[in-house]
Order: structure tokens, then sequence, then C-alpha cells
């Protein structure tokens, strides 16, 4: 055990390194990542903070435009779609940025009920909610000045990449589907990571009916997930999802708008619902990312498996990288982005 914390706190001296420029004291758009934009500057990529209303809920978003972006020509766009307990200033952003760069108008919101969006209560991670989020920012970003509607991608990340699969089965706007480190929401909820939880199925939809029946009753919320972890539970934690999840969101890259948690009563949704049903409605072409070496990897094949009428769909991996890994780690995160746009610029 003793090893363990020596190694884990190399782990966190080198990644805090990587990352401590951009925390949210020393960016002015709360940008966690490196090389994240500390001002607006002519010539390059810039940021713009936006907010509109998407079922009565005020929904918070970051639009990168490309450098030297005039709203009188015409750009393709993309959404990306931030992962479970993640926001806009985290992983979402890296790669909004990053392929602004490449003559992209993107734009990452934050989804109802997380981040800095609105909605209550807070936490609840629905998704037919996620899903809405995704054509909301589609409604949002066709209509932004500038934007080609007939050239609009997405690229999900993790649980956002899930429910980007799910979206993009009804939503033809989206002409090119990706996917990064996808996380099937509804089957982990349902089977617990790596279906260990599934002889409990039964006793965790009880839990969420209770929590349910007390939200109701106007009792106090309950909420599952970690509200925060200590170095001891992040030695002890056996799967690199978790443990590298643990040391990015709540060290590197901490984010006072970003949480594991979510409300109990949320598991209803989540437990019977699963990202990869009508996988076969997909008909656009489809780019599924993950890491050689992620444990959640299982994931995407079996969406791929499923995707049986998607247009020119490919599986890429990125050879010795974890799920996390794809977050933040630069030779990686390079790899990543040259196929995004060759993938984009090849499909819209």
């Amino acid at each position: 055990m003793k090893r363990i914390k020596i190694i884990l706190i190399g782990i966190f001296m080198t990644a805090s390194i990587i990352s401590s420029a951009q925390s949210k004291e020393k960016n002015p758009f709360g940008l966690v990542y490196e090389n994240a934009i500390s001002e607006n500057i002519d010539g390059k990529v810039n940021i713009h903070s936006v907010t509109y209303k998407l079922n009565g809920i005020d929904i918070a978003a970051n639009v990168y435009t490309p450098a030297g972006y005039d709203s009188s020509k015409k750009y393709p766009a993309l959404v990306v779609a931030h992962p479970n307990g993640g926001i806009k200033e985290q992983v979402a952003g890296l790669y909004a940025q990053l392929l602004a760069e490449s003559g992209y108008i993107t734009i990452a919101p934050d989804a109802a009920y997380q981040g800095a969006s609105g909605g209550e209560p807070r936490h609840k991670d629905n998704p037919a909610s996620r899903t809405e989020d995704i054509r909301g920012a589609a409604d949002f970003i066709t209509q932004y000045p500038g934007v080609d509607a007939t050239r609009l991608g997405i690229l999900g990340i993790c649980g956002g990449g899930g429910y980007t699969l799910k979206a993009t089965q009804g939503d033809k706007r989206f002409r090119a589907v990706a996917t990064l480190s996808m996380f099937n929401s509804g089957e982990v909820r349902r089977n617990g990571f790596q279906n260990s939880q599934i002889a409990t199925i039964q006793e965790r939809l009880q839990q969420a009916s209770d929590a349910r029946a007390q939200e109701a009753a106007g009792g106090k919320i309950v909420y599952a997930g970690v509200p925060n972890v200590t170095d001891e539970i992040i030695a002890k934690t056996t799967t690199d999802l978790y443990r590298e999840g643990y040391v990015y969101y709540y060290r590197t890259h901490a984010h006072p708008n970003s949480t594991f948690l979510y409300t109990m009563s949320s598991l209803l949704d989540l437990m019977t619902w699963d990202a990869t049903a009508n996988m076969d409605l997909i008909n656009q072409p489809l780019l599924m990312i993950a890491g050689s070496k992620a444990d959640t990897k299982y994931m995407t094949d079996e969406a791929f498996a499923k995707a049986t009428n998607a247009k020119n769909k490919e599986l890429f991996l990125v050879d010795g990288a974890t799920h996390i890994q794809t977050y933040w780690k630069p030779e990686y995160v390079n790899q990543i982005v040259n196929k995004l746009v060759q993938f984009y610029n090849e499909s819209l």
C-alpha cells in the first residue's frame, strides 16, 4: 500500500504541473485544461460565453470561433457533449478549442441541471434530458452567425458519447457522428461497471424508488455518487477509469461546477435506458474512438457492432491510451484531433 501511495503522489505532481496554469483563478474563463484560451485575440480562436433557453431552462455554453472568423462566411459546426460529471470547461472545452483551430465553429454546453446551466434539482442525470441537451445545442448553433446548418457534426465524450449515439439515432441534422471513450450510462448504472453489480439491480431500483417517493413528499433529495475523495481512496481504487478519473476531476482538472454526484432518483430512468438500443437507426458516417488500454472499451465495442446501418463506420483505437488519458495526454489528444479533423472534413 505504501508503494502505491508513492506512485500516486508522483502522478499527482506530474499532472499538476501539466495543468497548474489552468486553474479557475488564473483563467478568466474558468477553463482548466492545458493551453486553454486566456484572452480573445484577433486572428486566433476566440471563446464566447452564451446562454439560451431549452424547455424553460437556462443553458450555459461556450462557443469557439476559428481564427479570422467572419460572420458573413459559412463554416461547418460541431456540438461537443461533455462526460458524466464533467462540464464545458474541462475535456469538452479542450476538444472544442482544438477543433475550432481546424476551422470549425464549435459549441460545448453544460447539460441542464448540471454545471452553470439551470434546472432543479441539481445534478439530475436524466437520459432524455441529456439527449434533449444535444438537440438544443443543435438548435442554437445552427442559428449562430456564420454556421452552415447543412454541415453539422457532433463529438460525444464518455457519457456524452452514449447520449450522442441516442440523439443521432433520430436527429438527422447531425451529418457526422463521433464518440470518444464512449460510456453507456444506462448499462453501467444498471449492471455496474464491467457488469459487477448485476446481483443488486432490484435492490438499487428500490433505493431509487424510495428516493423518488421522498422527493415527492417534500423530503430531502438523496444523492448517489462521490462528493469528494481522499488520496487513500484513490490509492485503493483498482479500475483505471475511476482511479484516474478521481485524479482528473478532483486534483489536476478540478472545477467547482464539476461533480460526480447525481440524484438517486435518476436511477429510475438511467437503469431502464441503454445507449445502444436502436443503434441500427444511425445511418450517418460514424467514427468511434477509444484507448486500446481503456477498461471502458467494451462499451464502444458493443455499440460499434450494433451500428449495422452506419455509413463508412470506423473504430479507431489510440494505442496505449486509457479512458481518462484521452482527455488530456498531449500525444493521445493530438492523434485523436487529427483523426477527428480527417473524419469531419470527409463527412461534412
